[in-house]
């Protein structure tokens, strides 16, 4: 009996061109990107959240979900930076500590991976390879793209997973077969999720992604090869795939914020009292260990539920009006329920709380609200109030420190003690004003109460009352508000909260997006005239435009013919021209049109996304009419001439716009000013 040796080979195939378009990516994107040590536009926004996530302080971000966050975060935990720099401004120079290279690196990374990206996905469509590398030659030299990933922004980490989420959805529809097809599925649902948890701009492609599946599964129900329990397994797990996994990642993005954000901080007063109470520190430190139960004779603090225009205490002022009363909770305490009947004392001055037929000063539809003071004018007091617990889980329940909603019903005059929004003059402080509503209706959290610090009064005396209400608690009772409770507070806070939207410098319309005519300046040197601007390569925006139109215009002749039996191309190339135009045509439109309905301040950035699917469809349009359209030899050489022509031309826009892409080397004012291509470009020119 004989050994026999069995060759072993392993065959590996290389795509070189790949391979080039993805070391060339990282080349524009990663070159140099420690320069400047300086903040640069938006890094002195995403900064400051980086500083608290590296101290684990609470924020909330209303622009959008916390992975984006998260993604630099992690950049700045793998450099060692302790958080410690001041975000104030931008061309602030960063101190030793900051790593500017960490930094920077993963949304420099993210950029550069989109390139090989799109050549993918060009050749997912069934496009040839030399328009996969026309569309990478294209993206690698579009300026505004690479100015975007070499700072610390998010927009190129978003394009990533979006390019990634569509290219993974494709290869699983099309690999009928293949043993790797459900990890494309999965691959497209993680990818949707991170693409969303970067930017809520995220759903525009996830619905378009979503859509096209739809349509993709509709077909499958109507295969008749298929049995029923596939079809049925079919669908179920499309929907795991696209629907519940990006649902449940979405979730574990905010328990990672929640879990890592732990430390009480300046975004805490948006929250409500029971949010507060369950961060380290704050609110925390000064409720720990308070009764849960409000008695009569309870010391309490009331604040609004509500937050807008500013979270809101109830409050009044010291005077010297000396009034006998009690304020000791009897042994055992008696609880305050729904329904009861009780009278507001404010501890400091010995006022209750009271309301009457008399307008509110700023608001004279309401009634006023005071400290109620016997001015012997036949206006007697009118100081019992019933409290209407809104979150009871029973008609008796009682009312509960922190987590109790409660409504303030004004017994006489069923008024409601409520949050105007309107600030007193200079005669009031310039506080909030509170009024008694009587057309109060439905929910309002203007309307909505809870007791933040609670103490059992023990004392008759006005002096010994105010040493107790500094005393510390005397009972430990802990609460923690469960995940998807602080969640679900978090999401709609970060929905409804919005900060004052300004006019900005660079602020732009949509409408200017379309033909360039803005421009952003991201950073200016302080001695010379190195700047970086986001500026995109004109002749790509051009060149993209003109290929939306002459897909338009191509879509529009076929349809119809092809409705009359017409048909000008074969059926599998007209699915291919379909299905090219929903991914390029649709990315570009649904991550574009949106923005004409947003009424908050928009910048030329917000069109990157767009403008990536546009340039997309740039080589879909240029192969389709050389194959298709143009007949003769003599029309696809010229053709051929024109294509190299733009190809040069986009190379020169892009080596002519490089110093202000980069920010080096320095030009001279009159070198700047032949760069002002547009009227309406700010290039930056310092006066010597």
């Amino acid at each position: 009996m004989q050994c026999v040796k069995l060759p072993i080979s392993v065959s590996v195939e290389i795509n070189l061109l790949l391979v080039a378009v993805t070391v060339s990516a990282l080349v524009t994107r990663l070159y140099g990107i420690h320069f400047p040590k300086a903040v640069v536009f938006d890094e002195v926004y995403y900064g400051q959240f980086l500083s608290l996530y590296m101290k684990h302080v609470f924020f909330i971000d209303e622009s959008g979900p916390p992975f984006g966050h998260m993604i630099l975060a992690l950049g700045a935990y793998l450099g060692g930076f302790d958080g410690n720099f001041v975000w104030n401004r931008i061309g602030a120079e960063y101190t030793s500590n900051v790593p500017v290279w960490s930094l920077r690196v993963i949304p420099a990374l993210a950029g550069s991976f989109c390139i090989p990206l799109a050549y993918l996905l060009v050749v997912e469509l069934g496009y040839s390879h030399s328009s996969a590398l026309g569309a990478c030659v294209l993206l690698l030299m579009e300026n505004s793209l690479i100015v975007q990933s070499r700072f610390m922004l998010l927009e190129s980490v978003l394009i990533f997973f979006l390019l990634l989420a569509v290219l993974s959805y494709l290869r699983f529809h099309k690999a009928h077969n293949s043993s790797f097809r459900w990890f494309w599925l999965v691959t497209s649902g993680v990818s949707c999720a991170c693409g969303i948890g970067v930017k809520y701009m995220g759903m525009f492609t996830y619905f378009l992604l979503l859509g096209l599946a739809a349509v993709h599964t509709w077909h499958v129900i109507g295969d008749r090869t298929l049995s029923h329990g596939k079809v049925v397994v079919q669908i179920l797990v499309r929907f795991l795939a696209l629907v519940v996994l990006p649902v449940i990642m979405y979730l574990g993005f905010f328990y990672i914020h929640l879990t890592l954000l732990y430390r009480s901080g300046p975004h805490d007063q948006m929250m409500s009292s029971a949010f507060q109470a369950s961060l380290e520190g704050g609110l925390a430190r000064i409720t720990q260990g308070q009764p849960l139960d409000v008695a009569f004779g309870s010391q309490v603090t009331l604040r609004t539920v509500s937050s807008k225009p500013v979270p809101c205490w109830l409050h009044s002022h010291k005077a010297n009006y000396p009034v006998r009363h009690s304020l000791v909770v009897s042994s055992p305490p008696r609880p305050v329920r729904h329904g009861d009947i009780i009278q507001l004392l404010h501890g400091m001055t010995s006022r209750y709380l009271n309301t009457h037929d008399v307008a509110a000063p700023m608001s004279p539809h309401s009634q006023e609200v005071s400290g109620y003071i016997d001015f012997n004018v036949s206006m007697p007091a009118q100081n019992l109030w019933r409290v209407d617990i809104v979150n009871r889980e029973s008609d008796r329940e009682i009312w509960k420190t922190i987590l109790s909603e409660v409504r303030l019903v004004h017994v006489n005059t069923s008024a409601v003690l409520k949050l105007s929004g309107a600030s007193l003059p200079e005669w009031g402080f310039k506080q909030l004003e509170v009024v008694g509503d009587k057309i109060y209706k439905g929910y309002q959290q203007s309307g909505m109460w809870n007791v933040e610090e609670h103490r059992y009064g023990r004392s008759q005396e006005q002096k010994e009352r105010e040493l107790e209400l500094k005393l510390p608690t005397h009972s430990d009772i802990k609460r923690n508000l469960t995940f998807m409770a602080k969640f679900l507070e978090l999401q709609w806070k970060m929905l409804t909260v919005k900060n004052e939207e300004s006019e900005h410098k660079y602020s732009s319309s949509p409408l200017e997006w379309i033909t360039m005519d803005t421009n952003i300046a991201y950073w200016l040197h302080p001695s010379s005239n190195a700047q970086i601007q986001l500026i995109g390569n004109i002749v790509n925006w051009t060149i993209a435009n003109l290929s939306l139109v002459v897909y338009s215009l191509m879509f529009l002749t076929y349809l119809p013919r092809r409705r009359r039996k017409v048909e000008d191309i074969p059926q599998d190339t007209w699915e291919q021209l379909v299905l090219a135009g929903v991914i390029c045509f649709g990315g570009w439109a649904v991550n574009y049109l949106p923005f004409f309905l947003m009424e908050k301040t928009l910048f030329l950035y917000h069109y990157l996304p767009a403008l990536t699917f546009k340039i997309l469809q740039i080589p879909v349009v240029i192969e389709h009419l050389y194959i298709h359209v143009l007949r003769s030899p003599a029309q696809r050489k010229a053709f051929g001439g024109v294509i190299l022509g733009v190809l040069c031309s986009v190379y020169v826009s892009y080596h002519n716009l490089s110093p202000l892409t980069y920010g080096q080397p320095a030009l001279s004012s009159d070198e700047l000013a032949a760069l002002r291509w547009r009227e309406s470009w700010d290039i930056l020119l310092r006066k010597r």
